[in-house]
């Protein structure tokens, strides 16, 4: 899965011409604040695209942990020398996009329990 973005966080110093370091909440202090621009997108003041902190979870990785909620939809990508079966996920944090197209096979492998309806059976 791809890169989540949370927060929106006060900037409190330039460390250098291409890392910032950040004021962070208590519930954050396990990450480090120091952020190459990289990392970083442009804050928008819409408050509807703020993600609150209240059950934000990170697992020992220090990796923001989303759930998927439910699989929307099924497509076959055709690439060159194969397929690839996506399914269009529901999240359960997201502001603005809430789904993304993952690969069916890590969604089964990781959430076996979104496959239990039959719309979603393997194909014979």
């Amino acid at each position: 899965m791809g890169p989540r973005f949370i927060g929106s966080f006060r900037i409190s110093t330039r460390v250098d011409r291409v890392a910032y370091r950040f004021d962070l909440p208590d519930e954050l202090s396990q990450i480090h604040n120091i952020f190459h621009v990289s990392q970083l997108r442009k804050c928008v003041s819409d408050e509807s695209a703020v993600i609150s902190l209240d059950g934000i979870q990170v697992d020992e990785s220090l990796n923001y942990v989303e759930k998927p909620i439910a699989v929307l939809d099924r497509k076959t990508e055709a690439l060159r020398n194969k397929e690839v079966k996506l399914v269009k996920v529901q999240w359960h944090h997201w502001r603005g996009s809430e789904w993304t197209w993952e690969p069916e096979d890590e969604m089964r492998k990781h959430y076996p329990d979104l496959f239990t309806s039959t719309d979603f059976k393997d194909e014979v």
